[in-house]
């Protein structure tokens, strides 16, 4: 597994990139139930619990790095949104490649990026690169204002093309989070403080094509597109609640979204659908908890809104012991494993759950 990370250290010349290569990774021991050691083969090596071996290199960033985004075309190319308000462009693939291969000694860690944005007006959080359209990324701050970015054509620099429009304006709040549709090179989404979703196409930088108001009670601070099921999206929320929408009429419906769980008592931190599964859905909060969602499951109209002290049905796994829960995501290339960032660990783990029709 290849990771990239960033620092929020004391002072801005402190901070750092990292990449991070994490090797042998593999289930990890369970004692056998029986109490006779005999029982099983003292030759099977597959119980060891041997520990994974880790690699890093780490990149100097100016800034403590609000959110980092590897280009999913080229993963050695990395966006990173800095406290500074600038938004960056690392290019880290000769590092990353070498990693890979193994190779010592290593290319020198760029000192620089290749490009920063000053078009902003703030610092921002929101960011996200178009899995359609390679290099092209969107970023959005905390003043509520929204760029698109696009490679030159050098491919070694990049320009922001809405900054002399002003850029995507609309939202009347910080933009928390963005993501582009999975299917549509020109079309990304897009949740604010100021508790709405908006859909936007770059052709027309004017206003959204879709604007979904108050679809939440509180700040919407993470939003994820289904890459299986296109017209699906889902939203988490600074009172701990999140919702699944259907795009195709969140316009004129957005008070009935096709689900709703309140089982999180905490602000939502992360979300994101599961790549290889289009029901599945991952959620991490501040009330220190992962929980893994599957909306296949029968919805209970009693039980669906998640009553404190119960347990939905669509919730199939729990991944406890992380203080402050920052982010997750799903590998993917391989089915069902995930990382989790916190205050105090990075874990990587594969939820011990079968699903059956």
């Amino acid at each position: 597994m290849h990771l990239v990370t960033g620092s929020q250290a004391d002072r801005p010349e402190k901070n750092k990139l990292t990449l991070l290569q994490l090797k042998d990774l593999h289930k990890t021991y369970v004692a056998p139930e029986s109490d006779d050691e005999n029982d099983h083969d003292e030759d099977n090596d597959d119980d060891l619990d041997e520990d994974p071996t880790i690699d890093h290199v780490n990149i100097n960033h100016y800034g403590g790095v609000n959110r980092v985004r590897a280009m999913p075309q080229r993963p050695g190319v990395v966006a990173t949104w800095a406290d500074t308000g600038h938004v960056h462009v690392y290019d880290l693939s000769e590092l990353t490649q070498s990693m890979m291969a193994g190779s010592v000694p290593r290319p020198n860690a760029p000192t620089k990026p290749v490009f920063t944005s000053t078009a902003h007006r703030a610092e921002g959080y929101a960011l996200d690169w178009c899995p359609t359209n390679a290099g092209r990324f969107a970023a959005g701050d905390c003043a509520g204002g929204i760029h698109v970015y696009q490679p030159q054509s050098s491919g070694t620099s990049w320009e922001c093309v809405s900054s002399s429009s002003g850029g995507f304006q609309g939202h009347t709040d910080s933009v928390e989070d963005l993501q582009w549709s999975p299917t549509e090179q020109t079309v990304f989404a897009s949740c604010s403080v100021d508790r709405s979703i908006r859909i936007w196409d770059i052709r027309d930088k004017s206003k959204a094509q879709i604007v979904a108001p108050n679809v939440h009670a509180a700040d919407i601070n993470v939003i994820t597109w289904n890459a299986r099921v296109g017209y699906l999206l889902a939203s988490g929320c600074d009172d701990g609640s999140f919702k699944v929408w259907d795009l195709r009429r969140i316009r004129t419906d957005a008070s009935n979204p096709l689900a709703y769980f309140t089982y999180h008592k905490q602000p939502v931190t992360s979300i994101q659908w599961n790549p290889h599964d289009e029901s599945m859905l991952a959620v991490s909060s501040a009330d220190d908890q992962v929980s893994i969602w599957d909306l296949s499951v029968e919805a209970d109209q009693s039980t669906s809104e998640g009553v404190a002290g119960e347990y939905p049905p669509q919730l199939l796994f729990l991944h406890l012991g992380q203080k402050n829960v920052k982010e997750l995501h799903f590998h993917p290339q391989i089915p069902g494993v995930l990382v989790s960032t916190a205050e105090d660990s990075f874990n990587i783990f594969k939820p011990a759950i079968t699903v059956s029709s």
